[in-house]
């Protein structure tokens, strides 16, 4: 039997944003559905190198759809010019275990998070929301970006970042898809005066004040994505609609396990699941007042089926290299 092998770049010209929203957003409802099953992620820690590599298995009962990611996150890469995040996914056949496809998963993880960003936008934030703000304009950045893009006529961006030059990449390489007005700031409150925020650092203390977030305010806190890491101050927490991409995985590696863990925080404090929403479970902003916040730790359910429309439409297009595996 054989096995497909799909590069980067062949994911890449799989890929829409369009797609992946929509995947991404079946997703999170059979998720709240009942209908999936996905165990935390597994770290291993890299202490004396900074970094951390994690496997991320999932099934998705009704897409029938299998597999598991094996995903780094390692800061210090740009400087020996390597990104930060480097995947490989794995799809297997949930009748036989066979597996069906491997493919370089780096560009899928940056896609299948910056659409669960917008999807949580969708339900979570005002629908005339115009204002971006993004903080850390890192490669995430883009991505998420360009999921609220898809979804939202936002007519201004505000980023701040530590580097200018960041910033001013960020804003180059966004124009390409959306061409507004762009303000760019060292001062992270610079970025606050947004109706959607969005984090995307890799902070271990909070950056995000919660004076600096008016009433309306949708923050999608994507940087905290393990144990330890926090971009908002734990008060804005208790006066905002709190919504996770899954609790047992915030808990521990989300922006809610700082506060969780040194008791700012009861787990009573947080409202819903993203896919409870999603699924029409519970509802999501209810009031233009309210403060709303998703905290999207990544899921394997979201590689799961992004990877599953990859890997259909690249059998149906012949692209991709067979390998002899049995």
């Amino acid at each position: 039997m054989d096995i497909l092998w799909l590069s980067e770049d062949e994911v890449k010209s799989l890929l829409t944003m369009e797609e992946t929203i929509e995947a991404v957003e079946e997703a999170f409802k059979e998720h709240g559905l009942g209908k999936a099953q996905m165990p935390p992620k597994s770290y291993l820690y890299y202490r004396k190198h900074n970094g951390d590599l994690r496997t991320m298995p999932a099934y998705l009962e009704d897409l029938d759809a299998t597999g598991v990611k094996v995903v780094n996150v390692h800061p210090a890469n740009p400087g020996q010019g390597l990104p930060t995040v480097m995947a490989v996914m794995i799809l297997n056949s949930p009748k036989t275990g066979a597996p069906l496809a491997m493919m370089g998963a780096t560009h899928l993880t940056s896609m299948r998070t910056g659409a669960a960003g917008a999807v949580a936008a969708k339900y979570l934030a005002r629908k005339n929301s115009r204002v971006a703000g993004i903080v850390g304009a890192g490669a995430q950045a883009r991505t998420q970006l360009l999921g609220l893009a898809k979804l939202f006529s936002i007519e201004k961006v505000l980023v701040a970042d530590l580097s200018l030059d960041r910033c001013k990449a960020l804003e180059k390489d966004c124009r390409s898809f959306l061409d507004v007005e762009y303000d760019i700031s060292t001062d992270v409150k610079d970025a606050c005066d947004s109706d959607i925020l969005v984090t995307t650092t890799p902070s271990r203390k909070p950056l995000v004040k919660d004076e600096w977030i008016s009433e309306g305010t949708h923050i999608n806190a994507i940087g905290a994505d393990a144990k330890g890491k926090e971009e908002l101050e734990p008060g804005l927490l208790h006066r905002s609609k709190v919504v996770v991409d899954d609790m047992a995985q915030a808990s521990h590696s989300g922006e809610v396990n700082v506060p969780l863990t040194n008791g700012l925080l009861a787990p009573e404090g947080i409202y819903a699941q993203i896919g409870e929403i999603v699924a029409g479970k519970v509802a999501g902003r209810v009031s233009d007042e309210e403060i709303t916040i998703f905290d999207s730790t990544g899921l394997a359910i979201q590689d799961v089926a992004t990877a599953t429309k990859v890997h259909q439409k690249a059998v149906e297009k012949g692209i991709g290299t067979k390998l002899s595996f049995l």
